[in-house]
């Protein structure tokens, strides 16, 4: 376990590589060229926090902390701002103690996001990652829009060893969910995966479907845990926030998978989507294999966000 979590800092660390460029080589720079902290120096950190994605309103609250810190603990050097400003990064992201209660089940996890966000891979992999823990997983394939998608989901659930229901493409997804929980019932499934379709052009279709489905859920599967899981894909910066704030708009949001992590430099998303929607980022991907998703660790983003090239050479 503990080289599994060193191997993926070590890829969480390299994927937010152009993210550390892009801000905290900023930020850096402002708290080495800065002789005392003044507002020019709060208003050049705010840009660069704002330009690296991580939202007015996020940046807002962090500096608005930031300040008050300084005021209370007399702090005149800005070198000294730094530690202060990755922990109030890492307060910011903290994920409440209850976040993944619903991994006990018996649950029925709906997940939901735009294609190409990594959507129905975000599925598969967590079967795999629930199948490893020596759960019974179940995967309902609710995009009857895509073809493709079931198609995907059949690879995936064949790999985890994880039971799958599926519908001709076309057809109503909320039947295929209505299956998926009399299977789900009967065979004693822990975890019910739900992949549903993406299309956040009609959103009347889409939020009629998705409370369709609630309700088939509510009626078919009383007393299952319910969680809403939006993929987001990190590369996209405020369009991924956009995308959130619509499908918050149709259904009740519990929590964020940002997938595509590696290689983004608009990482600040992170902290972005949290703080504006007041949704937890819960899972983080970071690579293509089912152990580059896991669960969202806020001490282990802002470390590798804050640590430099040279402190990992020397650790």
């Amino acid at each position: 376990m503990a080289e599994e979590k060193k191997g993926f800092f070590a890829r969480l660390r390299e994927g937010l590589g152009k993210t550390r460029s892009n801000i905290i080589s900023g930020i850096d720079r402002i708290f080495s060229g800065y002789s005392k902290i003044d507002d020019d120096l709060y208003e050049e950190l705010e840009e660069i926090m704002i330009m690296g994605d991580m939202g007015v309103k996020a940046t807002d609250e962090i500096l608005t902390k930031l300040r008050a810190q300084v005021r209370e603990q007399g702090i005149r050097e800005p070198s000294a701002l730094r530690e202060l400003l990755a922990e109030d990064i890492r307060e910011q992201m903290m994920v409440d103690e209850h976040a993944y209660d619903f991994e006990e089940g018996p649950s029925v996890v709906l997940v939901i996001g735009v294609n190409g966000v990594g959507k129905t891979t975000s599925v598969g992999k967590l079967a795999g990652i629930y199948r490893n823990q020596g759960k019974k997983v179940m995967i309902a394939a609710a995009d009857t829009f895509r073809a493709a998608a079931g198609e995907q989901l059949s690879v995936w659930a064949e790999r985890a060893g994880a039971v799958m229901v599926g519908g001709k493409e076309g057809s109503d997804p909320a039947s295929v969910v209505y299956d998926a929980c009399q299977a789900a019932k009967a065979r004693n499934i822990d975890i019910m995966l739900c992949d549903t379709a993406g299309r956040l052009h009609n959103k009347k279709n889409l939020m009629n479907e998705l409370a369709k489905i609630d309700r088939v859920i509510s009626r078919e599967y009383p007393g299952c845990k319910r969680e809403n899981l939006v993929v987001l894909d990190g590369t996209t910066g405020q369009n991924a926030l956009a995308q959130a704030r619509e499908f918050a708009s149709v259904t009740n949001l519990t929590g964020i998978i940002l997938t595509k992590m590696d290689g983004t430099s608009k990482g600040g998303i992170a902290v972005a989507v949290q703080s504006e929607l007041h949704i937890p980022v819960k899972f983080i991907g970071v690579g293509e294999k089912i152990e580059d998703l896991q669960r969202f660790d806020p001490d282990a983003f802002v470390r590798a966000l804050f640590t430099a090239d040279t402190e990992e050479e020397q650790n």
